[in-house]
């Protein structure tokens, strides 16, 4: 069995714009290198939003080097980019936003989310580029939640929607430069569940909502989460309540990595031409698309 490495509570959470408050799981400057091909990690737990007239969320701004990856539970978002793609996106749906050499985006949430108000809850994940595909053109993939297969675990433990990599023969839709699996999972209370990752991956859990026995005398509840050794096989996870978590798992990526932002490159010389290239106009104009 693999080693727990590390449990880590949340931290204090912030806003990301006026539209979501997450609580940054993993970044750059708590894990570096330990979570790569994954770069950070913020969760933005159940949220209940009063009835608005203006749109809430985060307005136009760049991304330069990597992926941006929004698994919706509750609630919708919008999104709009400089490439001219846009997706609305509600529960179950996940967006894939490939910022690679340079893109303007921004996420609000939906016209009729304002104005009825409700409960927001969703994941954003970064997701690092090798440097040979920093620079590859901008893409984008709406992955809608009847897109997205669904196993049932053995033993009747739960069930596990495939967003990325394969699980069980299911494959996940989502395009990826690396290998990558990332798995929504449900467990039933009582339940017991293996899961079986690739050697010398990066493993992580991220526990939303329940609580899970995670080895003798460690659990996870609520908004923890987990890092294991690469090394090993199976990870072991016991259900204590009804439980929803997220498994990542990823090759990583034996680079440099320099963040400064929203740009994540491989040298500060490359950081600082991203910061030119986006004063420059390079990233294009996402009002051409309006």
């Amino acid at each position: 069995m693999r080693k727990l490495l590390a449990l880590h509570d949340a931290p204090r959470p912030h806003w990301v714009g006026d539209g979501f408050p997450v609580r940054s799981m993993f970044s750059p400057q708590t894990h570096g290198a330990a979570v790569s091909p994954f770069i950070l990690l913020d969760y933005a737990q159940p949220f209940e939003f009063a009835p608005a007239t203006q749109k809430r969320g985060v307005g136009v701004h760049p991304h330069r080097g990597f992926e941006t990856v929004t698994i919706v539970y509750a609630g919708e978002v919008d999104h709009r980019d400089s490439t001219g793609n846009g997706g609305h996106i509600g529960p179950g749906d996940v967006q894939w936003m490939t910022a690679a050499s340079g893109i303007l985006h921004e996420e609000f949430h939906s016209a009729a989310f304002t104005k009825n108000g409700g409960v927001m809850e969703m994941v954003q994940l970064w997701v690092n580029l090798p440097a040979k595909d920093k620079m590859a053109p901008p893409g984008y993939q709406t992955l809608l939640d009847a897109q997205i297969p669904s196993v049932d675990l053995p033993n009747e433990a739960g069930r596990l929607r495939v967003i990325a990599g394969e699980y069980a023969g299911a494959r996940g839709p989502a395009r990826t430069f690396t290998p990558i699996n990332i798995w929504d999972v449900r467990l039933k209370a009582g339940a017991k569940a293996e899961f079986n990752l690739p050697e010398g991956h990066t493993l992580a859990l991220l526990t939303q909502s329940g609580s899970v026995k995670l080895e003798v005398g460690r659990s996870a509840g609520p908004s923890q989460f987990a890092l294991y050794a690469r090394e090993g096989g199976a990870i072991a996870i016991e259900a204590e309540s009804d439980a929803k978590l997220l498994l990542l798992s990823g090759e990583p990526i034996n680079e440099p990595v320099v963040q400064y932002g929203p740009f994540v490159m491989n040298t500060e010389g490359e950081i600082r031409q991203a910061i030119t290239d986006f004063n420059a106009g390079k990233f294009g104009d996402i009002n051409a698309f309006a």
